[in-house]
Order: C-alpha cells, then structure tokens, then sequence
C-alpha cells in the first residue's frame, strides 16, 4: 500500500487542485451529498459545465461513454481533492451506480440512450430496491412484473426510494419468476417515472429532512427493452450496483474536517464549559481523530486493491461498517460537547444547528447501504471463513 505520491501522481494532484481553484464556484464550496439538481441552480449548472468539459462527471468511465478513462488511482486522488475543497461531486445515483451497472451489462441501445443524459444532468434516477418487507434481505423483495407481450406490467411498493420526489427515472428490482427460489426469479429494469400508475409519497425524516419516499407501481407498464441484462437474472445485475455502490472511497476527508470545525470550537469555548466536560471532549475528539485516520488507510488499502486488479469485498465492508459507526460517533461527540444548545436546529444555535441535524441523520448510517449486521456477516463469511449462520 503505497502512502505517497509519485511525481506523477503529485503532478496530477496539482493539476486537480489548479482546476477546482479556476471553476469551483464559492457559493457552492462546501456543500455536502451527492445529489443537487443543476436545472434549478446556476452555480451548480456552471460547475458541472466545466467537469463535462474535462470527462471528470464520471472520471472512471471509459472515454467512449463520456467518461475520462482514468486510473483507480487518479479517481482516488481526484476525489480527494474535491473533498478537501468542498467541491460537490455531481451525478448522483445515475453516475455512481446505474452507468458503471449498464457499462457492465446494458445492451448498446441502453447505453446510447441513457449514458449522455445521464453525464449532462439531463435525467436524475432513483433506485428502486427496498421494500416494507425486504430491505436488508432484498432477496424477500415482492414486487411482481409480469410479461404482456412487448411490455411487462409491474404491481408493488417501493421504500427509502431517496430522491424518487425529483427523478425522472428509477432503476428498480422486481420478481418475475415466483416459483424460483429467492435469489433468483428477479429481474432488472429500467422505468420511466413519468409512467402512469407510478405514485410517490413523501417520507420526511426525524431532522425534517425530505429525501426519502414510499412508491406505489399499479400496472405499470415497461417496455421488455428496458430490462438489463437476462430476465430472471436481475439479482446478479443488481449485486453489480451495489458492488459500486460499496466498493466507492468513504467520507474520511468529510469527517475530519466536522472534527476540526469542532475542535476550534472547542478551543474557543473551552472558558464557558465545566473543567471536567473539556477534559472529557478533548479525550473524545483525539479518539475520533484517530478513527478517521483509520478510515483513511482503509481507503487506501480498497483503492491499492483495485489498482492491482482485485476487487474489495470484505475490504469494502469493513470500510463502510467503520465509516458509518465512526460517522455516528463523531455526531455523538459534538452533541456532549455542545449540551442542551446542541439540541436545537435553528440557526440560533452552535454551528447553526448542524450538530442536532447530524445526530439525527446518523441515525440512518448503519442502515442505509446494508445494515452493520449485513457488513459484518460478509466480514465474517468472505473475510474470515466463518459458517453462515
């Protein structure tokens, strides 16, 4: 695992940098997630604008669809540049998860379709995985598509649909196969979601927040083109995506920079706390410190893996498992340090209310992209060699 960088690798890190300080515009440096519309925010729009122009939208993809062909390692040096700067990464699932999944298994008339809309910002896409009765266990999914000549009619409900409220289209899991055991039987496909029969519903979180959404398929019709790869093989195309999904570098930049906006606060404050809460929060912050820089070496360990060709499994597990319960953790520290003004969310208070949304937010973390218990079986199983259960 190299710590280092080459000169070309540092050259290339420098040629990062001198672009986000020529095209980041500032009103948009810091802003966190990944996803923002750039239809409704001209900032945003120019931004994405100019990484169009260098390929950077999906920096890994192959330059033929759009992409800039780079190396693991440059993606990695890229991303983390753009986290130290606060350059928001735009693109969001279409770009993380659905692209790499149709590069690997859409047919050419996919491809040509939905790739370029997908780089311009034409086009957002949801995912439709979870559901009321199968969200760790996605294999119990029960939403049924059955074939009608050139079309398949889709009955069922979807939930946590992040985003669904603004996208245009979802790629979705459903069972076309019930007599099939679990892991198969499901197929892959693509919906339009201006579709009729599609209904979303609004579910605001504990932070107030409106991300998620509940959707409801009645006889929706999708064209049998739009399925990806073979019919009733969609589990194995969908373990596609989520590999992207997983085997992405983690939030380390993101969390060490929350630690040290807390920690100045900290040194600024430190007169108006009790002696005993200052030397309590500071052993605390040089706990987190320490996690986050093991967050980092885990990333390095994934992206040295991939640069050698392997593919992290059980690396990336442990990478996301350490990632959300530090994540967690760190919201928990500042609501300590804070007290009872750390549990108000309006602008009034300490960090304009951040630290109560964060610990609210948080919560989801250990659930959102495969629960702990998930991640930990798989370390176990794939990593370790241990019996299934």
């Amino acid at each position: 695992m190299q710590l280092r960088d080459t000169p070309e690798q540092a050259a290339w890190r420098e040629e990062v940098r001198a672009f986000i300080r020529e095209n980041l515009p500032a009103e948009i440096r810091g802003v966190t997630g990944y996803f923002y519309d750039p239809r409704t925010n001209p900032a945003f729009g120019q931004w994405r604008d100019a990484l169009v122009r260098r390929g950077w939208i999906a920096p890994a993809w192959p330059k033929e669809y759009g992409g800039a062909g780079m190396t693991v390692v440059e993606q990695f040096i890229l991303n983390q540049e753009f986290a130290e700067a606060g350059a928001p990464q735009p693109g969001g699932l279409g770009v993380m998860m659905l692209g790499p999944t149709l590069i690997t298994h859409g047919t050419e008339e996919q491809k040509r379709e939905h790739l370029p809309r997908i780089l311009s910002g034409e086009v957002i896409w949801c995912q439709g995985y979870s559901e009321p009765g199968a969200g760790s266990d996605l294999a119990g999914l029960q939403t049924r598509a059955v074939r009608d000549g050139d079309d398949f009619i889709i009955n069922g409900q979807k939930i946590w649909t992040s985003f669904a409220h603004f996208a245009d289209w979802c790629f979705l899991l459903a069972r076309t196969d019930p007599d099939a055991p679990k892991h198969r039987g499901i197929t892959y496909f693509l919906v339009d979601m201006k579709s009729p029969g599609i209904t979303v519903r609004p579910l605001v979180n504990m932070a107030g927040g409106h991300d998620f959404n509940e959707v409801f398929f009645e006889d929706v019709r999708v064209p049998a083109r739009n399925v990806v790869g073979e019919v009733n093989r969609g589990w194995y195309v969908g373990a596609t995506t989520l590999d992207f999904e997983r085997s992405s570098i983690g939030t380390a930049v993101g969390q060490r920079k929350s630690i040290e906006r807390y920690t100045a606060w900290l040194r600024d404050h430190r007169d108006q706390l009790p002696p005993s809460t200052v030397a309590a929060i500071r052993l605390a912050w040089a706990d987190r410190a320490v996690e986050v820089q093991v967050l980092t070496l885990l990333a390095y360990r994934i992206i040295s893996m991939q640069a050698a060709g392997k593919i992290p499994n059980a690396e990336a597990s442990i990478a996301k498992l350490f990632t959300s319960e530090t994540g967690q953790r760190i919201a928990h520290t500042a609501l300590r340090m804070l007290g009872t003004a750390g549990c108000l969310m309006d602008r009034s208070a300490p960090f304009k209310g951040e630290a109560a949304r964060a610990y609210l937010n948080a919560v989801s973390l250990t659930i959102a992209g495969g629960t702990s218990e998930i991640q930990r079986n798989i370390i176990a199983q794939r990593g370790l060699g241990l019996p299934r259960d």
